[in-house]
């Protein structure tokens, strides 16, 4: 999520987060309450009682944790502004793609940051490969009709024409390997000699499980990201954290 040349609500980020995610914490709010209310008023044995207990807590402290997360990343973070992106190349980059699922919310800031570029913002949404709920329900509210749709498979990028692709919280909705080496393999294509692809994401790793609990295990390992990137021949030129939470992969193709 970004912050361009309008204002923005200072909770935008958490309160999308509640929104698109509606559901599942309406479940575990409505699971936590009768669970409570089974451990006042039925008699059960104590093992199962205690049992019963740490999963209530957890799953509220949970739920807490992911939301004060969110906002603190989204809403409060360096990430809201993406400036730092300017220093991630050596020249600003005069052609850029910018791929997401539907849910973009950095083109403005790109453009501001990259004023003299040309963008192209392409949505790769394929509802066969990207099946969790909350990205359905997230389009549903908040698609970005400006977007060009494209096939991940066969970006309408040419050959060796873009100085940079931004690929921001987006290659995770692939959810089949052999799909994200597809578009990894799309986008060394479109890249020029020595152009950089910069991709953003949660990691699948201790930080983030103690933020999301289980729903850590939406998001990808480091490794996979490392094994994409040597498999489509991009090296990587930089990584660094914004927040403890999110990482940040500057990917180079070779000359």
């Amino acid at each position: 999520m970004s912050s361009d040349a309008a204002p923005r609500s200072p909770y935008r980020g958490l309160l999308q987060i509640l929104r698109f995610n509606q559901p599942m914490f309406a479940k575990t709010g409505a699971a936590a309450l009768a669970a409570i209310l089974a451990l006042v008023l039925l008699p059960m044995p104590r093992a199962l009682a205690v049992l019963l207990a740490v999963g209530v807590t957890a799953a509220v402290l949970w739920s807490a944790s992911s939301l004060l997360v969110s906002h603190w990343v989204y809403d409060r973070s360096p990430l809201r502004h993406w400036d730092w992106l300017a220093g991630r190349f050596a020249a600003p980059p005069r052609r850029w793609a910018s791929l997401h699922a539907g849910l973009d919310e950095t083109h403005g800031a790109l453009a501001r940051i990259f004023p003299a570029g040309s963008g192209t913002v392409l949505d790769i949404y394929d509802p066969a490969e990207m099946t969790e709920p909350s990205i359905v329900r997230a389009r549903r509210l908040a698609l970005d009709r400006s977007a060009t749709a494209a096939d991940f498979r066969v970006l309408p990028l040419p050959d060796s024409s873009q100085d940079a692709v931004f690929l921001i919280f987006a290659a995770h909705e692939l959810r089949r390997p052999e799909s994200r080496l597809r578009l990894f393999q799309e986008i060394a294509r479109a890249l020029a000699a020595g152009g950089r692809a910069v991709l953003v994401e949660h990691l699948r790793d201790a930080r983030n499980f103690l933020a999301f609990g289980p729903g850590f295990f939406h998001f990808l390992p480091r490794r996979e990201w490392l094994r994409l990137a040597a498999a489509a021949g991009l090296v990587v030129r930089e990584e660094f954290r914004v927040t403890p939470f999110v990482d940040v992969l500057v990917l180079e193709k070779r000359s």
